[in-house]
């Protein structure tokens, strides 16, 4: 037979195991994660290429580095060159066949870089406004989730341009 202070000492320790169960709980439900401005994003090698008329859709290239201590999320992006501006994403299947699907929003961590590159996440420039001329550049924002934006200027490079020239 167990002494009665052995049960009473076991439930004492259950309950205090359950209460801090629950807290623990709670907390995880109700804490927000902590969300960097994005005044501390800087956006780098950016580029595009130019354009077949105005009929078909533009691309946009860059680097988005989070260089403060909490998540930053790009929420969305918006030039006057196009109607419509949204980061894509390009997914290659089993049998190789390669499609672009809207990525959504784009968290970046803290100290991380995100590439927007050829055969990955890039920025889709759907109904075009005017042609995209090699030579010329247009302004993009970016545009996080605390209301914050940062606007770049984007070159437009030749038509069968990979990457920037150094």
């Amino acid at each position: 037979m167990t002494a009665p202070s052995t049960i009473t000492a076991a439930r004492r320790a259950a309950g205090i195991l359950l209460f801090l169960a629950a807290a623990i709980l709670l907390a995880s439900v109700f804490a927000k994660p902590v969300v960097a401005a994005s005044a501390e994003v800087a956006v780098g090698n950016a580029w595009s290429r130019a354009s077949i008329g105005s009929t078909r859709p533009g691309v946009a290239y860059m680097d988005i580095r989070n260089e403060g201590p909490g998540t930053v999320v790009l929420t969305g992006l918006r030039t006057d060159l196009a109607t419509m501006a949204e980061v894509h994403r390009t997914t290659t299947d089993e049998r190789g066949i390669s499609s672009m699907t809207p990525a959504g929003e784009i968290l970046l961590e803290p100290g991380k870089t995100v590439a927007l590159e050829p055969g990955g996440l890039h920025v889709m420039l759907i109904q075009l406004q005017r042609a995209m001329l090699e030579g010329e550049s247009f302004p993009l924002s970016l545009i996080f989730s605390d209301g914050g934006e940062v606007t770049i200027d984007v070159p437009v490079l030749g038509i069968a341009a990979r990457e920037p020239e150094d």
